[in-house]
């Protein structure tokens, strides 16, 4: 398998899109913050900031958005973050990932978060916490082939009704 991670880039926004309008019944979003966005140049340029840490907020930290390439068709995402506030300390982790329904159950995701951990420690985290809905089976799955080890479960709460698996990756 020939799979890439890089940063989007002003020819993937047909691809991006597609996937993301795709998924929109799904309780995850493809693009991160595409809902706000007015245009895919405004997407670029938000990317670009969150990377120099700029803007930060609850869920935005300074990190990349990159897109998983698989002999050049975009299947997946990663989105990294090279440090935590107190929301992803608790539920987001360092490293999201996702795999476009039409391309999942072909090991995408378990490369996505293999290169994902190569990037991070290119960064300086050492340590990265992953983590899932406690249902979502093949994600545990795939973090455990990556050598998270098991944490804890973060209960549901009002704000985030589902609960989460936290796993940690030396």
């Amino acid at each position: 398998m020939t799979l890439r991670l890089r940063p989007y880039n002003a020819d993937d926004e047909t691809a991006a899109v597609a996937i993301h309008e795709s998924m929109l019944s799904d309780p995850f979003p493809f693009l991160l913050d595409w809902e706000s966005m007015k245009s895919w140049s405004e997407f670029l340029q938000s990317n670009a900031e969150q990377r120099q840490g700029l803007n930060p907020s609850t869920y935005r930290v300074r990190g990349v958005q990159l897109g998983a390439f698989a002999d050049g068709e975009l299947v997946g995402r990663a989105s990294l973050r090279f440090e935590l506030n107190e929301f992803f300390a608790e539920r987001g982790g360092h490293v999201g990932y996702g795999v476009a329904p039409a391309h999942r159950r072909n090991g995408y995701a378990t490369e996505i978060l293999r290169q994902a951990l190569i990037i991070l420690r290119a960064e300086g985290v050492e340590r990265v916490l992953v983590t899932c809905d406690n249902e979502n089976v093949g994600s545990a799955r795939v973090i455990e082939h990556n050598g998270g080890v098991f944490e804890s479960i973060v209960p549901a709460v009002e704000s985030d009704p589902i609960e989460t698996r936290r796993y940690w990756i030396s």
